[in-house]
């Protein structure tokens, strides 16, 4: 409902870069600055000051960016009401979740849901948690699940599961004959590291720091933002990495990887995070407490993903 230009100029203000926003709203480049110069005809002022393939938010911009947030955050709770009242709980739900969320806890909860809500048609974005809980802030997500606290202060988080990680290895790796390894029996050994802005790149950053081992005493060989490629290195022998113990249980279970626990344990929370006012769109469950069914998988599926109440990630027993 909100006005297609704010909308535009919000994403443009918050990624200050016209490109960058239309690939966040699946927008031409063309397309974005053609709303913006709409926009700006209208109020007949410069919102961004352009130069040197940069822009900037003139005085003028810097007000109708907040205005837009509090338009676009009203337009959402005022479709949300209309529609609670209604009962046509319905339409797209934009989800984001990092890596390890997206492949080990949202394929049975977004099954769960869609038969609890049949007329929402949620869409899943796979990203790193940083970018997830950026695209949330800009309205072009709903709703993100995220591996690490949220730094945005426009947005809203709420645990939803505990999750443990622990130090990834191959079976002939020297730290898999150990039942448990400190941070400073890890520091001597290559290691692979999840990319900046990740989730687990942050706990685990902080985790080590917070034992005694500095990033630069860490013998990073190599950084992925894949899953799949870092434990297929890992499986080479080449270094170990430090992954959620879920990420590997099939590995666990047919002898290719070891996970050995981090002493002491490293567990994380799992966040759902949305921007504080409403849902961007338009789009909520009838309550804060619906939504919180919405998260927590059935008792048939504890053993893969958490509940939101946060009971722990568990993958099955060690073998």
């Amino acid at each position: 409902m909100a006005d297609r230009r704010l909308q535009v100029f919000h994403a443009a203000a918050k990624h200050l870069s016209f490109t960058k926003a239309a690939e966040a709203l699946f927008m031409t480049q063309p397309a974005v600055t053609f709303q913006i110069k709409q926009l700006e005809e209208h109020f007949n002022t410069r919102l961004f000051d352009r130069g040197h393939g940069r822009i900037a938010l003139t005085p003028a911009g810097d007000i109708v960016l907040d205005y837009a947030e509090r338009i676009l955050g009203l337009s959402a709770e005022l479709d949300t009401r209309l529609k609670e009242m209604t009962g046509q709980v319905g339409g797209p739900l934009l989800v984001g979740a990092s890596m390890t969320i997206a492949e080990f806890l949202l394929p049975r909860v977004l099954g769960e849901f869609k038969s609890a809500f049949p007329r929402v048609q949620p869409r899943l974005v796979v990203a790193n948690s940083e970018t997830v809980e950026n695209r949330v802030a800009e309205h072009t997500l709903d709703l993100g699940f995220i591996e690490a606290p949220s730094h945005l202060p426009a947005l809203s988080s709420e645990v939803c599961a505990e999750d443990e990680l622990r130090a990834l290895c191959a079976p002939g790796h020297p730290l898999a004959r150990l039942k448990s390894a400190s941070a400073r029996q890890l520091a001597p050994h290559a290691y692979i590291s999840r990319e900046s802005g990740s989730g687990t790149r942050e706990v685990t950053d902080r985790y080590f720091e917070e034992h005694g081992v500095k990033p630069e005493e860490l013998k990073v060989v190599m950084e992925l933002g894949s899953l799949e490629a870092i434990k297929g290195l890992v499986s080479t022998g080449l270094g170990f990495a430090v992954m959620s113990r879920a990420t590997v249980a099939k590995e666990i279970e047919l002898a290719q990887l070891v996970a050995v626990p981090l002493a002491p344990r490293l567990m994380r929370k799992l966040r759902w995070s949305t921007r504080a006012s409403a849902f961007a769109r338009g789009w909520s469950t009838p309550s804060s407490s619906s939504r919180a069914d919405a998260c927590a998988p059935s008792r048939s599926a504890e053993r893969h993903a958490p509940s939101h109440t946060g009971t722990h990630f568990e993958p099955g027993p060690d073998p």
